[in-house]
């Protein structure tokens, strides 16, 4: 089973501004098609991660992510875009 960890502040803007909570992005991680993509952009001290998955609440959503440990720490989690979709339906 996957631990999952995350800043309790962050979490909380997160869903203020993008209206995804970070236990329903955690749910990505359980979806067989889910990509993840390594994100050097934003990989300054550690390595991060972007995935796209389809959530427990059926929608498709852009996850920022790092891995700590065996815990994936969710950084960041809003709707994907028109383009982030099409890469995630064509593979």
């Amino acid at each position: 089973m996957l631990k999952f960890e995350w800043d309790s502040a962050k979490a909380q803007s997160n869903l203020t501004k993008h209206g995804v909570s970070f236990e329903e992005a955690a749910s990505v991680f359980s979806d067989p098609l889910a990509l993840s993509f390594p994100d050097p952009d934003h990989s300054s001290g550690e390595k991060r991660w972007v995935t796209f998955g389809v959530t427990c609440s059926d929608r498709l959503l852009v996850v920022a992510h790092a891995e700590r440990g065996r815990a994936i720490r969710i950084i960041s989690a809003r709707k994907a875009t028109r383009h982030e979709r099409g890469i995630y339906e064509h593979g």
